[in-house]
């Protein structure tokens, strides 16, 4: 696998695109990052710091640098991550913006979308409810395979990324049925003689990418939630969030959510002062 075939299958479009620059510019600045250790990279982000005075700019580096070697332990090419313990003290805030995430009734609400394509109503739905019930991210929704759909046990097994951990989930029983009727009727017309193992299939006949499904969910509800944009990262950034709302604990949801470390998950999680006090901010800021 390519580093732009890793990053299209982990990322947004833009995302991809904007560490695909950053990696570049990494690469052909330090050429010995291949093999570089903990303390070389340091050093590295040292001469940084004397060109850069932002703290934004320096840590989209930095994060384009870990993404760099996510890809080469994804790959096998380093068991060790040489970049994962490092933490730049300049102050950036990663908290999620809850008052842009959606309630679990207006994720419901994409479900009932009229199709255009009726021959394509049936994978969408069961694109759409994997990242409305399951919170999947884009990669792990484009990775998934036949065999990995357990109908039997009603549920859904989510391989290992970079970035997330292996996990299995519940299927909600009308997400069985689509999938049962999806498997059986529709995604045999859809492969149109071909053959592959991923799940979901495009209208050519081919697994759908990453790429494809940021795209189709981004077109196909412009408009809905006037002011908040809906897209696969902010679905699922509003599943996780409505959990803790729901009352589960952090480890329930860390679980669930596939994150590799607790913080991670913490950051859905702002008591009510926070979340007014961000909301006041956002419509009412001081002039």
């Amino acid at each position: 696998m390519t580093l732009e075939q890793y990053l299209h299958q982990q990322y947004t479009p833009g995302t991809a695109a904007s560490y695909g620059r950053e990696i570049g510019i990494f690469l052909s600045g330090y050429p010995e990052a291949s093999t570089a250790v903990y303390k070389d990279l340091m050093g590295y982000i040292g001469v940084l710091r004397n060109h850069y005075r932002n703290s934004h700019t320096l840590n989209r580096i930095v994060s384009s640098i870990k993404v760099y070697y996510d890809y080469q332990c994804y790959t096998g090419q380093r068991s060790d991550h040489p970049a994962r313990g490092i933490k730049l003290r300049d102050r950036r805030s990663r908290d999620i913006q809850l008052q842009d995430l959606f309630s679990s009734t207006e994720l419901e609400q994409l479900l009932e979308r009229k199709e255009r394509f009726s021959g394509l109503a049936l994978r969408n739905k069961v694109l759409m409810s994997l990242l409305i019930y399951q919170g999947l991210q884009v990669g792990e929704v484009a990775a998934l395979r036949v065999q990995n759909v357990l109908l039997e046990s009603s549920s859904v097994y989510i391989q290992r990324t970079a970035i997330t951990n292996s996990r299995t989930l519940a299927l909600k029983p009308l997400q069985v049925g689509w999938l049962s009727s999806y498997l059986q009727e529709v995604r045999p017309v859809l492969l149109a003689g071909q053959e592959s193992e991923l799940l979901l299939i495009g209208q050519r006949g081919n697994g759908m990418a990453g790429e494809d499904i940021s795209k189709h969910v981004k077109r196909s509800y412009v408009g809905m939630f006037r002011g908040r944009e809906v897209s696969a990262q902010r679905i699922r950034q509003s599943v996780i969030a409505n959990l803790f709302k729901q009352g589960h604990d952090i480890g329930v949801v860390q679980q669930f959510a596939g994150h590799k470390y607790p913080s991670s998950t913490e950051r859905y999680r702002q008591d009510d002062v926070g979340r007014l006090q961000a909301a006041i901010e956002l419509y009412h800021p001081v002039k």
